[in-house]
C-alpha cells in the first residue's frame, strides 16, 4: 500500500508522478522564506562564497567582501564530497564553527552542503539551507532526513539525472513535510568536454512550467571556468532564475578545491554590478 505524503502541500489532480512538487499542487508559486530573506516572490538572491571552508582568514574574507558587494546568503563548505578521497574533504566541524562565526560578524545567511544523515542535526544546527549536493540527489535516506527537518533545502540536479527524476527527489523533502524547498541546475554530464558541465538554463524554464518550487542556478560549476561565470549568471537571470550560487575565493590559486571555477572578489563585485541593471530591465530586486 502506497504510503500518504506527509506534507502539508495538497496532493493536485495531475498524471506527474511528484504529486507535491508539481505546478497544480501551488500554481502561485512556492517562497521560501530563510530568516527575514524569501526566495521566489521575484527578487533575486545571490549566494556567494567559497566551495570549502579553509581557513577563519579566507572564510572572513571572502565573507566581509561578497557582502560589500551586494550578496545575501555565504555559501561555504564543511563537509565536502570529493571524486578522490585523497582531495581535501573539508575542515568538517571547525569548518561549521567558522561559519557561524562568519554569520555572527557579517549578518549572513550560511548555506552548506550536508552529505551524510548522521551530520543533519549537527548542520542544521548551524545552516540557515542545507544543501544536498549533486552526487547526493537520490540519496533518499538523506532526503527524507532533511524533510523531516524545517530548514530550507536547497536540491541540486545530479550530474546525469533529468527534470522529472530531480523533481521526484524533491518530492522526497516535500512527502516528510518539510516544504522550504529549491531546487539548483549545476550543469549536467554530457559529451562536451570544453566545459566541466553543460549548464541547461532550458531547465529553468522547465521547472517554473512543472513546478512550483524556486530555482537557483550554480553556473561555477556549470562550466568549471571563471571566465564563463558572468555571463551565464546574467543568462541565469534573463531565463528566470530566482537566484545565483557563485563561487568566490580571494586567492583562488591558492584554493583548495575548484579554484578554476571561482571568482577573485573584485570579479564578483563587477558580475553583481552588471547584473544591477538586467535586473531593472526585468523589473525585478
Amino acid at each position: 500500500m502506497a504510503m500518504e505524503p506527509k506534507a502539508t502541500l495538497t496532493g493536485a489532480k495531475t498524471l506527474a508522478p511528484y504529486k507535491l512538487a508539481c505546478r497544480e499542487a501551488r500554481p502561485e508559486g512556492s517562497v521560501v522564506r530563510v530568516g527575514d530573506l524569501t526566495i521566489g516572490n521575484g527578487s533575486m538572491v545571490v549566494m556567494a562564497g567559497p566551495c570549502a571552508v579553509e581557513s577563519r582568514q579566507q572564510l572572513m574574507e571572502t565573507a566581509q567582501a561578497v557582502k560589500l558587494a551586494g550578496a545575501q546568503v555565504l555559501r561555504g563548505g564543511a563537509y565536502k564530497p570529493r571524486t578522490s578521497p585523497y582531495s581535501f574533504q573539508g575542515l568538517e566541524e571547525e569548518g561549521l564553527e567558522l561559519l557561524r562565526e562568519a554569520r555572527a560578524e557579517t549578518g549572513l545567511k550560511i548555506i552548506t552542503e550536508v552529505k551524510d544523515v548522521r551530520a543533519v542535526e549537527r548542520v542544521a544546527q548551524v545552516a540557515d539551507i542545507l544543501q544536498i549536493g549533486t552526487r547526493n540527489m537520490q540519496n533518499f535516506g538523506l532526503l527524507q532526513e532533511v524533510g523531516r527537518t524545517q530548514v530550507p533545502v536547497m536540491l541540486k540536479r545530479g550530474l546525469s539525472a533529468t527534470v522529472e527524476e530531480w523533481l521526484m527527489a524533491a518530492e522526497y523533502i516535500l512527502a516528510e513535510g518539510n516544504e522550504q524547498v529549491m531546487l539548483c541546475e549545476r550543469g549536467i554530464r554530457t559529451f562536451e568536454p570544453f566545459t566541466r558541465n553543460t549548464l541547461d538554463l532550458s531547465a529553468v524554464a522547465a521547472v517554473r512550467e512543472l513546478s512550483h518550487l524556486p530555482v537557483i542556478v550554480d553556473p561555477s560549476h556549470g562550466t568549471g571556468r571563471w571566465k564563463m561565470v558572468t555571463p551565464m549568471a546574467l543568462a541565469a537571470v534573463a531565463a528566470g532564475a530566482d537566484g545565483l550560487i557563485i563561487e568566490v575565493h580571494p586567492r583562488p590559486w591558492e584554493a583548495l578545491s575548484d579554484g578554476p571555477q571561482s571568482l577573485t572578489v573584485e570579479r564578483f563585485a563587477g558580475l553583481m554590478t552588471a547584473m544591477d541593471p538586467l535586473l531593472r530591465a526585468l523589473g525585478r530586486a
